[in-house]
């Protein structure tokens, strides 16, 4: 039965002092919840306090029970066999011992009452439509998505009361994503899922948020938490055009009261001078003048300042996250001639195509084949691509400027720096360090440089370019995407994600 996760009074801080949450306080309700924020929020560290991996400075998690936790990179060793993956190499080895003759107290105390071990690993393993052949087979034989998913048919085998899941669609074709949905449909206790899948994501009874150290939770899946979070950002920003509006206005009120006070005093003072009053009627007149100009400049000041304190109060509730936008550059010459053409993948002027099949086809085949043979075709197709794997070489440990110009070495500085603005590294973020980047922002600076040129490319090719992206990332990318005006191929797993990029077809490779 799922049960709720309480979170008390939780801090967390690094050895070096940096502050990571702060007096936290949430529930997690019982079924099924996803956990999002942006890159850099905590998100795998909360998971990892969920699942008693990291201990926090203060506070307390309960309710939790058993926990199956399922990292984004699981751990396995290409050497380890599938029940060392699955957690049962030591005892499926003692039931092997014990079957072939042995007596050892100790085989049987590694034992216990696991003696239907196999069984049930072949149960969980059947769930999830892994047929792996014999246990003793090694972990190094299996594809990507195929670890994945044993590593989250182990956790499943420890029958835990809370499923804690890091990006569990990584690496995953469409079917295997659909098996973790159905595993996770039949999985009665409490589970709390980071991911960048939106499909995954609507399959959740709840959505926690991580926002710049504070945490929400909204009823319902990741639609829901936006409906309401667009609502509430709809509702920010014409309060700040209010707050605007009002502090105009004071602002030409305290100008026309000073106009005014400016004025009488004048008059004052040249009927001092022309004595066309008695000198004592006029000091009186003039110093009550004073007094009152004192008084309404003090009002309208504090009215002007009032006004201030409520735009400043309006722009805070206003999320600076819901406002970037990438910029995308126009595509090169070109466009409209034949820009592949090599085996299945054939791309004619600014088509967008979803390169898609299960895990190990040859997708990635496919796609660098294509533009390797479109590059050097004559006249060539100016191409820019991001791969899966994206790496910086030897500017890993450099600026994201060097990165930029050791891939473009006849380019200038200033122009350099604005392809980093286009992808939102303005100003002093061109000399952060690569490896120092987070997913999202490593494939910005990828699609900058994929996009530079002279002559600028007119096909984009992104291989499973939302691996490793939170949900922001993988929704600016869109964005950039559909703004994109010339011809694009991308690989990816993500249904949601390719539903979302007015793509021309699809071309399936591996059917």
């Amino acid at each position: 039965m799922a049960t709720s996760l309480a979170v008390s009074a939780l801090s967390l801080r690094w050895p070096d002092g940096t502050k990571v949450f702060d007096d936290l306080s949430f529930t997690i309700p019982a079924g099924h919840a996803a956990l999002v924020g942006a890159n850099g929020a905590g998100k795998s560290t909360m998971l990892r306090i969920l699942a008693g991996r990291i201990t926090p400075t203060a506070g307390s998690v309960s309710g939790t029970g058993v926990v199956g936790y399922v990292p984004q990179h699981p751990q396995a060793q290409p050497e380890d066999t599938l029940a060392d993956a699955l957690g049962i190499g030591g005892t499926v080895a003692a039931l092997r011992r014990i079957e072939g003759g042995s007596a050892e107290p100790e085989d049987f105390d590694a034992l216990g009452d696991d003696w239907d071990v196999e069984e049930r690993a072949t149960a969980v393993l059947d769930g999830l439509s892994l047929r792996l052949g014999a246990l003793d087979r090694t972990v190094g034989t299996l594809s990507g998505g195929e670890a994945t998913l044993l590593a989250i048919a182990g956790q499943l085998l420890r029958r835990p009361d809370t499923l804690l899941l890091d990006e569990p669609t990584n690496n995953l074709d469409q079917r295997a994503r659909g098996l973790l949905t159905d595993a996770l449909d039949r999985f009665g206790g409490t589970a709390v899922v980071v991911s960048h899948d939106l499909t995954l994501l609507e399959k959740m009874d709840s959505t926690v948020e991580l926002y710049r150290g504070s945490v929400r939770v909204f009823g319902g899946p990741y639609s829901h938490y936006r409906e309401v979070l667009d609502a509430e950002q709809a509702s920010a920003e014409q309060a700040v055009t209010t707050a605007k509006g009002d502090l105009k206005a004071q602002q030409r009120d305290l100008i026309e009261a000073r106009t005014k006070l400016d004025r009488r005093k004048r008059y004052a003072d040249k009927a001092e001078a022309e004595k066309r009053v008695p000198p004592i009627l006029a000091g009186l007149l003039k110093q009550k003048a004073e007094v009152s100009a004192g008084k309404h400049r003090v009002l309208h000041e504090g009215r002007v300042d009032s006004a201030r304190d409520a735009l400043d109060s309006a722009r805070e509730g206003v999320r600076d996250d819901r406002a970037v936008r990438i910029a995308m550059p126009e595509p090169g010459p070109g466009l409209h001639r034949t820009q592949l053409s090599d085996g299945p993948l054939q791309v004619t002027g600014p088509e967008r195509i979803a390169l898609i099949g299960p895990n190990g086809a040859g997708k990635t085949t496919v796609l660098r084949r294509a533009i390797a043979a479109a590059r050097e075709a004559e006249p060539p197709t100016v191409i820019g691509y991001v791969p899966q794997d994206v790496r910086f070489g030897p500017t890993e440990e450099g600026s994201l400027l060097d990165a930029v110009r050791d891939a473009h070495p006849d380019l200038d500085a200033q122009h350099a720096h604005a392809a980093l603005a286009r992808m939102l590294f303005r100003g002093r973020q061109s000399e952060r360090i690569v490896n120092t980047l987070s997913g999202g922002e490593r494939l910005r600076l990828a699609l900058a440089i994929a996009l530079l040129g002279d002559p600028a490319p007119s096909l984009l090719a992104l291989d499973e370019p939302t691996n490793n992206l939170d949900v922001p990332s993988v929704e600016l990318l869109v964005e950039a995407l559909r703004a994109w005006a010339g011809a694009l191929v991308i690989v990816s797993h993500d249904r949601a994600f390719l539903d979302l990029l007015n793509q021309t077809r699809e071309v399936e490779i591996g059917r």
